[in-house]
């Protein structure tokens, strides 16, 4: 249990200093801009096209691990929005939201590396396809959903083609297209440039669970809506749960491969719940509540997951 504790303190030690200094320091949140510029656009980029370009291409190739973790995801989604509906009798707009905060998780600012300090580098494969299959997923479900309840807004064909377009020109998901093509290819970066790749691959890990802290603590917090403790629970609980049941009916898979999808079904809410709720102007201050809370109960359940899964005590047969 010490091992655990020693691995999982430094990535919670991280998010809890980014919170404390959120609270102390109280500078506007405009000061986030530029580092999560840089995590977006060049360290975690740079984090992903190393995973997958170092590994061979014919691991990247596994459609019933890409079907099961995405049937995961989608469970977790529906099981979320039916909370919201049924507990918090939400708009279908607004359960929208609750969906996305069930089965989105921060699979970007702490999935690669905790997956990679858990697991070792077998775990890059799968980190990286469930990176790109939850985001493309949930990127297109979600505005959709939303599109079909905007009166007078634009055609749904349209709102395809927009999606379309943001999912291609996603940084996270070209790096990974990227990284995959240069595994597929045999292609080797010049070695100034590979040691410029390994310096932001570095920096993308701690910048991040700074980053989540910080933002964390700026988000306003009232009021813990009905709905909420029960899409933190489907998010931290049931979204595992369902993906370890996937993992042995699809199965079988390597046990990295499937230790990892547990462990990142485990990840809580993601930031970019609240990102998206402040953009469609709903179900604002119920996101910010269900990040902040899931954030602190996964020291719990995600040091748990952790545990099972570096103690053996997860097994795929």
């Amino acid at each position: 249990m010490v091992d655990i504790l020693n691995l999982a303190l430094p990535y919670f030690g991280l998010i809890f200093i980014g919170y404390a200094c959120g609270r102390v320091r109280g500078l506007p949140e405009q000061g986030l801009a530029w580092m999560n510029f840089f995590l977006l656009y060049v360290s975690l980029p740079a984090l992903l096209f190393g995973i997958t370009s170092k590994t061979p291409f014919e691991e990247l190739n596994n459609p019933p691990f890409l079907i099961a973790t995405t049937l995961g995801t989608t469970v977790a989604f529906a099981l979320a929005m039916a909370a919201g509906r049924l507990l918090g009798r939400l708009s279908f707009r607004e359960a929208t939201l609750a969906g996305l905060s069930g089965g989105y998780g921060n699979i970007g600012y702490m999935g690669p590396g905790l997956a990679l300090a858990v697991l070792g580098a077998k775990a890059s494969a799968p980190t990286a396809l469930i990176f790109c299959c939850d985001s493309i997923f949930l990127f297109s479900i979600v505005p959709l959903l939303i599109a079909l309840t905007d009166d007078g807004g634009r055609h749904w064909l349209q709102t395809l083609g927009v999606l379309a377009r943001q999912i291609m020109l996603n940084p996270l998901i070209m790096s990974a297209c990227a990284g995959a093509l240069a595994a597929a290819l045999h292609i080797h970066p010049p070695v100034a440039i590979d040691n410029t790749l390994s310096f932001l691959q570095n920096a993308a890990a701690p910048t991040a669970l700074f980053v989540l802290g910080v933002t964390v603590a700026l988000r306003p917090f009232g009021r813990v809506p009905w709905e909420v403790p029960a899409v933190v629970a489907v998010k931290l609980l049931a979204h595992p749960l369902v993906v370890f049941g996937l993992m042995l009916l699809f199965g079988p898979f390597p046990q990295p491969w499937a230790a990892t999808a547990v462990l990142m079904a485990s990840l809580p809410p993601a930031l970019n719940v609240f990102v998206i709720a402040r953009q469609n102007d709903t179900w604002i201050e119920p996101a910010s509540v269900a990040v902040l809370i899931g954030t602190f109960a996964s020291v719990i359940t995600l040091t748990a997951a952790m545990w099972l899964i570096q103690t053996g005590r997860l097994t795929f047969p």
